[in-house]
């Protein structure tokens, strides 16, 4: 990262000349907001920064400024989807700037920085922070970059890895019949070097200087060799069975628990996390994680017992010369306390590069229609490529880091063999040992040194794996802004009577629902209508209570909705959205998705009614057919109906209906509204749809406008009304009256 890019952060590039030409010397630029409406509510570019002194303010090419004084803030004002930032003081208003809603964040986020630049309180600035969309790390509001996708966080620890604790404790019989083996084959290990000594001394040597024939000694000593080698060989054997079964347990039941968790999370977790990332997470980071345990940390635990061990018979042979031998060993550990947190950031950052390049793939394997209908595969290629040189360079930053410290240890290893073999020759010319003496020291010296490097490797492997699990527990850290009742009331089978008092609810800081008020009947039809970004979609995800109300209450039943078990609640409810999903496997299993017991014959009849049994019978197989990936085989009518059948199977008392018909051709909404009818029948239904003569069965229309309800009533009454259905009503028919114009001329 340059130096212009540490002044100035994400701030954009056009920006950067005109805000240096203002700033005065050594005014501090603390943060800026883009502001992209003009008082007229017409699109259009602007600047707002603030610095330790002043605001300025940029507006077709104008600069101002106002000094920061006693009495003077920011603050925000919402209605619908645009804001309004203003610069106030004692007297009223000094300046304002428009916004959209896309921009609501930001504006909150100055007025934050204001804030606790005026109050000098440091958890203001805390809380006045973003998160990256794609890790899900906190980032500085104004500076932008993920320090954990750009630079690696402050403080890296891989204390991450002692969680795995409580995955391990329901195996710890085998865990610790692992380290009996473990500690059996280290010591079986260190026999032979032992038996060296007097081999060469009290056999060798004797017979090189035809001193005595001590034959039978060798036979012995040589037997002693291959049954220590044999014995290890069987223990090792035994310890990597052991372990590595314990390690593919805890692997899977860390991603059991984390595909689990994942599936109680609200859906506003998801809305800020890219598919591919969460993919990564509990596919790669797990595996891992799994092949750490089962390779890295087997050796890690064998190392250690050997290099103390090994320590023990160096200092029981000769203390003087295993001081000696081990005077590189403190500079190695200096060396691994000053390189672990550099490895741990670069594995950090080399775990979001890979999620952000399987988001890639995650994107454009299953929209390759869209690519090729808009010729977008260079440009694809062209995002893979980009993420994956993020990969290549991110693995670049490691492989210099360990360049350059493997082969050091390796030197250092070396250093302590040369000091081993020079106090070991001035021990012998002394007299003081004898050759097989230090023929073992060496055999030991060299098998510790050789632990040590295989342990220093694990440096490497332990930060990779630390990543990788502070990954994997980001995930089991969140917690559902959807919570269970600490006081469930069981639904049972609902009658179906919802009743909203005071709704409201906020995006972030954008209020878009401003306490609603409605009471709907067991086995009534509700259209919801009104413009894009009214609320309606918004409504419909609290009643299925994919999110929890800022304000008020939603009643069923006369039961706040939230005293539900939420998977209790929600098989009450059936939903039928404008593009249904279909999963990978068979019309069948498709249509039973929520009821995987019912038989074929109720998944018949469901087809049936929902208008889809003549269709499925025309396909190959059948309702054994399979339908590709998001039932992409089949037309948008066909999975709509099929998603209806799905509906149908469950009998739910509360009906969702999201834009059902809205992209299908006339022909074929007949076929839906028909199979509709069936759906709705006796259930409390909640429609949504852009085209108003779907809803002309609904009991009643509830016109949403700007996170209110404009007006209620039945289709013919509003129209008599001339209030804002009128004027929806108005605006298709001439819509639909020039399509029809059109297609005669």
């Amino acid at each position: 990262m340059n130096e212009s890019d540490e002044k100035w952060g994400a701030l954009p590039p056009e920006w950067r000349e005109d805000i240096a030409a203002q700033l005065q010397a050594g005014e501090v630029l603390l943060a800026w907001f883009e502001p992209d409406l003009d008082e007229g509510l017409r699109y259009a570019r602007g600047l707002v920064v603030l610095t330790d002194r002043r605001v300025l303010a940029c507006r077709e090419a104008c600069w101002d400024d106002w000094p920061l004084t006693q009495g003077t803030s920011l603050r925000t004002a919402e209605h619908g989807s645009a804001g309004l930032l203003e610069w106030v003081d004692g007297a009223g208003r000094l300046a304002c700037w428009r916004y959209t809603a896309a921009k609501a964040t930001a504006a909150h986020r100055l007025v934050q920085r204001l804030s606790a630049l005026q109050s000098n309180k440091s958890e203001d600035f805390e809380s006045a922070r973003a998160v990256c969309p794609s890790c899900g790390a906190t980032i500085d509001a104004d500076d932008g970059r993920c320090e954990t996708c750009v630079a690696g966080p402050a403080k890296v620890s891989a204390s991450a890895l002692l969680r795995l604790v409580s995955f391990a404790r329901p195996r710890a019989g085998l865990i610790a019949l692992g380290f009996v083996l473990t500690l059996s084959a280290t010591a079986a290990g260190l026999v032979p070097p032992y038996l060296t000594m007097p081999l060469i001394d009290n056999v060798l040597i004797p017979w090189q200087e035809n001193q005595v024939d001590n034959f039978h000694l060798a036979v012995w000593y040589l037997s002693g060799l291959a049954a220590a080698a044999l014995l290890a060989w069987l223990l090792e054997w035994g310890k990597l069975y052991v372990l590595a079964w314990v390690s593919e347990r805890i692997s899977a039941d860390l991603r059991s628990q984390t595909y689990a968790h994942l599936q109680r999370l609200s859906v506003e977790f998801f809305g800020g996390k890219r598919t591919g990332d969460l993919i990564s997470r509990i596919s790669n980071d797990t595996e891992r994680l799994c092949n750490f345990l089962s390779l890295n940390l087997i050796d890690f635990a064998t190392d250690i017992l050997m290099i103390a061990m090994t320590a023990a018979i160096l200092f029981a042979i000769d203390p003087l010369l295993a001081t000696a031998a081990l005077c590189p060993f403190p500079i190695i550990l200096w060396m691994v306390a000053r390189v672990r947190a550099r490895l741990l950031r670069g594995y950090l950052q080399a775990g979001a590069a890979w999620g952000a390049m399987t988001s890639v793939l995650a994107d454009t394997i299953p929209g390759i229609r869209v690519v090729k209908a808009f010729a977008q595969e260079s440009r694809e290629i062209e995002r893979f490529d980009t993420s994956n040189e993020r990969v290549f360079h991110s693995a670049n930053r490691l492989n210099k880091v360990w360049s350059l410290f493997g082969p050091t240890v390796t030197l250092l290893t070396t250093a302590g063999l040369l000091i081993v073999w020079a106090f070991g020759i001035w021990h012998v010319q002394r007299g003081a040992i004898k050759v097989g003496v230090l023929t073992a020291f060496l055999a030991y010296i060299a098998r510790f040194y050789t632990r040590i490097e295989s342990m220093i490797r694990m440096a490497s492997a332990v930060q990779r794996a630390s990543a990788s699990a502070q990954r994997v527990f980001e995930i089991l850290d969140k917690h559902s802004n959807v919570p269970e009742p600490t006081r469930p009331v069981r639904p049972g089978r609902l009658q179906g009577r919802i009743e909203l008092r005071g709704v409201r609810f906020k995006y972030g800081a954008r209020e878009v629902l401003h306490g609603l008020n409605l009471a709907v009947e067991p086995g009534e039809m509700i259209g919801l209508v009104g413009p894009s970004g009214a609320g309606k979609s918004t409504l419909i995800n609290l009643i299925c209570r994919f999110y929890d109300v800022s304000a008020g209450a939603i009643l069923v039943d006369g039961v706040d909705i939230r005293s539900y078990p939420v998977e209790e609640y929600r098989r009450n409810i059936g939903i039928v959205l404008q593009d249904p999903f279909l999963f990978y496997g068979t019309i069948a299993e498709n249509i039973a998705y929520g009821r995987t017991d019912a038989s074929r014959e109720e998944i018949v009849a469901a087809a049936r009614a929902a208008r889809a049994h003549e269709f499925i019978l025309r396909l190959p197989c059948g309702y054994d057919s399979l339908v590709g990936e998001r039932g992409q085989s089949l037309s948008g009518g066909e999975r709509q109906r099929i998603s209806i059948a799905r509906a149908l199977l469950i009998d739910p008392r509360i009906l969702i209906l999201d834009e059902a018909t809205s992209s299908v051709d006339t022909e074929t909404e007949r076929e839906i509204q028909t199979a509709l009818e069936n759906l709705i029948r006796g259930r409390t239904t909640i429609a949504i749809a852009h085209r108003l003569s779907t809803l002309r069965r609904a009991n009643r229309l509830v016109v949403v406008e700007n996170g209110h309800i404009a007006e209620i009533g039945r289709h013919d009454e509003l129209l008599e009304a001339r209030g804002s259905y009128a004027r929806l009503h108005q605006a298709q028919m001439e819509l639909v009256n020039g399509r029809v114009s059109d297609d005669n001329e």
